[in-house]
């Protein structure tokens, strides 16, 4: 059938009831996230069994016929690397979606390429090709051309014969509970971004002391704030490496603030001086309780030199088995899992990657290297997995 692009409110609420009878749907977006606080939406591209559609949020006065369907506990929504789209739903419903499944998660849990792209995914599991792309689209500027409907159209075309030759590998291989166990955490981490503290995520925080980090929470919680209220991009109002150093400095002074460089050209930052530096203050000034935990430091060197050799073990029993190590583990969990295994197994969290089925795919045998109750050795090198593990004599 014809690309359909929808700019009417009454053809959309037609489409939501379409999707509703379907039950399933692939989805996808696209946005512009340079100009302002939260990406822009710019573009919705459906495709059902019967219809491939986008619709135009710029021409629709309510787009809340489509988020209760995302929302709702009867609709299956296939998208392809959809964080994003997770967190538009969020956003913008207030809700985070129930029945999700995202192609990309379910291709590194069998195999080993995570993450794929969209070419890359359709030609690996379909053995279809596709060419072009509207890479440098401006998606914010209309009319749309035929073309690029077409492009962001191909974008959902083909995701729901994907997730049907995926889901048929899944269940062969025992693994659907590793998929739907893998698409319900991608969630909860997206939906716990309203609450986290995000300000633990700068860039350059590790350096600072547990007074500095009191100012550089107020500093980001003002950043964020200002962000919002001019719909601008946080890092336009100030930089992580100016909010890094300012938290640094603790200038309390407008001229003090200004020395920094990059801060002293033009009139932007004398003008948010006043409030940069109240929010300083404010940091400065709370009781030495209320200051963050510094960001504890890796000072043990064996942790990176055993999260090494876990690295190595991991990599070779996931080719085994084949799923992405980059999804079954990083180096930052195997780091953790020493962590926890050699000094806090008592009290500490017990890592991701030996719960759930990353603990399927691991066993014992990270912790048995730990523990050395098995050795590894280099085997047949024209294997895709040379090493092998012995129990020593």
């Amino acid at each position: 059938m014809s690309d359909e692009l929808i700019v009417k409110q009454e053809d959309f609420a037609e489409l939501c009831d379409h999707i509703r009878q379907s039950g399933l749907v692939a989805f996808d977006t696209e946005f512009v996230s340079e100009y302002t606080f939260r990406p822009q939406l710019c573009l919705l591209q459906f495709a059902t069994a019967d219809r491939q559609v986008a619709v135009d949020p710029f021409k629709l006065e309510d787009l809340t016929p489509w988020w209760d369907l995302m929302t709702d506990e009867e609709t299956t929504i296939v998208v392809h690397g959809g964080r994003e789209e997770v967190r538009f739903c969020v956003n913008l419903a207030g809700k985070r979606p129930q029945k999700l499944i995202d192609v990309q998660i379910a291709q590194g849990l069998i195999g080993l390429s995570f993450p794929l792209g969209h070419t890359a995914l359709l030609n690996r599991v379909l053995g279809v090709e596709v060419y072009g792309k509207e890479t440098r689209t401006d998606w914010r500027r209309r009319p749309l051309s035929d073309k690029q409907v077409h492009y962001a159209i191909e974008d959902v075309r083909h995701l729901l014969d994907v997730w049907r030759t995926q889901q048929a590998t899944l269940e062969k291989r025992g693994r659907s509970s590793w998929a739907v166990d893998e698409f319900e955490r991608m969630i909860d981490e997206i939906d716990a971004e309203r609450t986290r503290e995000n300000w633990r995520r700068l860039s350059g925080v590790n350096s600072l002391r547990s007074r500095d980090l009191a100012v550089a929470r107020e500093l980001y919680e003002w950043r964020s704030n200002e962000a919002e209220k001019r719909d601008r991009p946080a890092r336009k109002i100030l930089r992580d490496d100016l909010l890094i150093d300012v938290a640094k400095r603790q200038p309390q002074t407008v001229n003090d603030l200004l020395a920094t460089r990059d801060m002293n050209r033009g009139p932007f930052y004398r003008d948010m001086a006043p409030a940069i530096l109240e929010a300083i203050a404010r940091g400065r000034d709370l009781p030495k309780a209320q200051w963050p935990k510094q960001i504890r430091k890796e000072k043990e060197r064996d942790e990176q030199i055993l999260g090494k050799l876990l690295s190595i073990a991991l990599a070779n029993r996931c080719a085994e088995q084949d799923v992405s190590m980059q999804l079954v583990g990083t180096t930052s969990d195997l780091k953790q899992l020493v962590r926890w295994h050699v000094y806090d197994k008592e009290n500490g969290t017990v890592p991701r990657i030996a719960q759930g089925w990353r603990a399927e795919v691991c066993g014992d045998l990270l912790t048995d290297l730990l523990d050395g109750k098995i050795t590894m050795r280099v085997g047949d090198l024209q294997s895709n997995h040379p090493i092998v593990f012995d129990e020593p004599d």
